[in-house]
């Protein structure tokens, strides 16, 4: 009976692995998937930024009519443009009710959120207190303006002026919107305010999300009260998160259009106009289309040098902190 014998298996070894080929140029394969993302940026940004600031060169009246070449004619006409100059003095405004005041609110409303209602009443309380501020938020800007709209409305119609008549038990009859441009500028802030309000208060309270507990309870069982604990504890742990709010809510104040839009149509007497409305009443309604590209090219310029100086900003503070 022939004897059973296991033939050894033979032993592989790593180098005796089939190897896969490499393809030649293969770091430029991976390049080649950024190319249909470079050309919609490149359609759907730069050449409308490079277009546009071509066509603040020129006089062109719109439509068949041809382009006049006009130098820094439209550039040197900002300057010397009142409703121009006061655009820009209300975009200061803006920038109060849009990125100072949320910003501000929101680290105090965040903090409060996470070191006071989260540890006393619960996550669930704190996240739907969360939700309730970012609310504003997700509702179009078109049904926000139209709900102030409906409260700050002239005479005794609008609920704000029914809720003073109550109160002081006359007739309150003020036009919020275009009877001065105290009344107006201030109305169309407060709207920006309570819409802003809770893109801060869910950036930096997902930012806290990071900060160790122990660190609020050593400070407290230390003494500390719960402003020295948002001093020395939330604001150093925070604090890339709010350059980020700071530079995209200055980016959109400074792009403002929706809520002049809305509420006050620049007036009363033009007295509200902020440079995207007035860029789109100057294109829209006037005669030179070359001069709204050329106030539109301004805005982009501002935008440019505020991101580098943010940006800058932000670097020479992490070099200290590191």
């Amino acid at each position: 009976m022939p004897s059973l014998t296991r033939t050894p298996r033979k032993q592989v070894h790593a180098h005796d692995a089939p190897r896969i080929p490499q393809r030649g140029g293969g770091r430029l394969g991976y390049w080649l998937y950024f190319i249909p993302g470079a050309i919609l940026v490149g359609v759907v940004i730069f050449y409308p930024i490079i277009r546009n600031l071509r066509l603040s060169f020129f006089h062109w009246r719109g439509g068949r009519a041809e382009e006049e070449f006009a130098g820094f004619d439209n550039w040197i006409a900002l300057f010397q443009d009142s409703e121009y100059l006061q655009s820009f003095q209300n975009i200061f405004l803006v920038i109060v009710a849009m990125v100072i005041v949320p910003t501000l609110l929101g680290l105090v409303v965040a903090a409060a959120l996470f070191d006071v209602v989260g540890r006393r009443f619960g996550g669930k309380l704190s996240s739907f207190l969360r939700a309730t501020f970012y609310l504003p938020q997700i509702l179009p800007i078109a049904v926000a303006g139209v709900m102030f709209s409906w409260i700050l409305k002239p005479n005794s119609d609008g609920v704000l002026n029914q809720f003073l008549s109550f109160l002081t038990g006359n007739e309150v009859a003020v036009n919020w919107l275009g009877g001065q441009y105290s009344t107006a500028i201030t109305s169309t802030m407060v709207l920006m305010i309570w819409i802003q309000i809770g893109y801060p208060v869910v950036i930096f309270m997902a930012a806290l999300q990071r900060v160790e507990p122990e660190l609020y309870e050593a400070s407290e069982l230390d003494g500390a009260n719960w402003f020295q604990r948002f001093r020395a504890i939330t604001l150093p742990m925070i604090r890339p998160e709010v350059f980020v709010v700071a530079l995209t809510t200055t980016i959109a104040a400074l792009k403002v259009f929706a809520p002049v839009f809305i509420l006050t149509m620049g007036g009363p007497s033009k007295s509200t106009y902020v440079p995207s409305f007035y860029a789109y009443q100057e294109f829209i309604r006037g005669t030179d289309k070359g001069y709204a590209a050329a106030i539109a090219s301004s805005i982009t310029i501002v935008v440019l040098i505020v991101s580098v100086i943010f940006i800058k900003a932000q670097h020479r503070a992490e070099r200290k902190d590191a």
